[in-house]
């Protein structure tokens, strides 16, 4: 399955990387898309993250915070928007839990699998694709989301066409993510550069000193569309990144109930509004894929 033809339509004045940020009162650009009222009376038997969510009285959310139309915290009003930040407002909310009993922790990719693994977020929702080398670590529900691996070069860039023509390019990714694996397991090129943040590589796209960035093409077009007249996504999608909701490996009961939670979401139309309403914007239709329940 693939995502293609995605494009983000949403502005920023900056992209900020921040350590953790609490939602407050959404507006603007952070007013939640669907109700986030939170449930009553909601129990998760067996389930040791939930027990220390309710003790602490706040659900801890691992988000990305410089991905347009995905995971984004505007540098202005301090708030957090896009379709991951939906998806994990929604799953809060189903928990028991409101906006303003979410706290925000940004992570990198390379971080991701330790900050699960020691409790420092309760669940992470930002772009995580779903693999068996993570499973290792960590557990994931859904996928909520599938996109497919895309490629960003400049507009006036004519050289580069697609994976095939990275041979002896400067390409950018984030370290320890899926895409900049794939790069070097493909052998698409041996100059590859390497960030914290995809924001990074994007300016070093701009300023010349890469020939592409590479990730899922859902980022990919969120950046192009803040920049049309500097930036375009080029080629075919060539991987499927399933997007998963990662969580302690070993609190199964916190799976099953966050994947009863999606579930519930693609059925009652809950997850099309949300979807409708930030990647949708673009007109590209998308439907929630099947759960992979393990």
């Amino acid at each position: 399955m693939k995502l293609r033809a995605l494009v983000v339509g949403l502005a920023a004045a900056a992209l900020t990387l921040t350590a953790c940020g609490q939602s407050g009162s959404p507006g603007g650009a952070g007013e939640p898309v669907v109700s986030s009222a939170p449930e009553a009376n909601v129990q998760v038997a067996g389930s040791t993250t939930f027990q220390n969510i309710s003790q602490r009285g706040r659900v801890i959310i691992g988000v990305k915070d410089d991905q347009p139309g995905l995971g984004f915290k505007d540098a202005t009003t301090n708030q957090f928007s896009g379709f991951d930040i939906e998806i994990a407002r929604l799953v809060a909310a189903k928990l028991g839990y409101g906006p303003d009993k979410i706290d925000y922790k940004v992570v990198p990719s390379a971080a991701r699998e330790d900050t699960i693994s020691r409790g420092e977020v309760d669940y992470y929702v930002g772009t995580y694709t779903i693999n068996d080398n993570r499973k290792q670590r960590v557990s994931f529900a859904g996928p909520y989301f599938v996109a497919g691996q895309g490629l960003l070069v400049a507009k006036n860039n004519t050289d580069i066409t697609g994976k095939d023509k990275l041979t002896g390019k400067k390409v950018c990714s984030v370290t320890g993510s899926t895409p900049i694996q794939r790069v070097r397991d493909q052998k698409l090129t041996d100059q590859i550069v390497e960030f914290q943040t995809y924001t990074q590589c994007v300016d070093q796209l701009i300023s010349g000193q890469v020939d592409a960035v590479t990730t899922d093409d859902a980022i990919l077009k969120g950046y192009a569309s803040q920049q049309p007249d500097k930036l375009k996504v080029v080629g075919d999608t060539f991987s499927t990144e399933p997007y998963g909701i990662g969580m302690n490996k070993d609190d199964s009961a916190l799976r099953g109930k966050v994947n009863d939670i999606l579930q519930a979401a693609y059925t009652d139309g809950t997850w099309q509004k949300i979807y409708d309403n930030t990647l949708g914007k673009s007109g590209a239709a998308g439907s929630p894929p099947p759960l992979q329940r393990y």
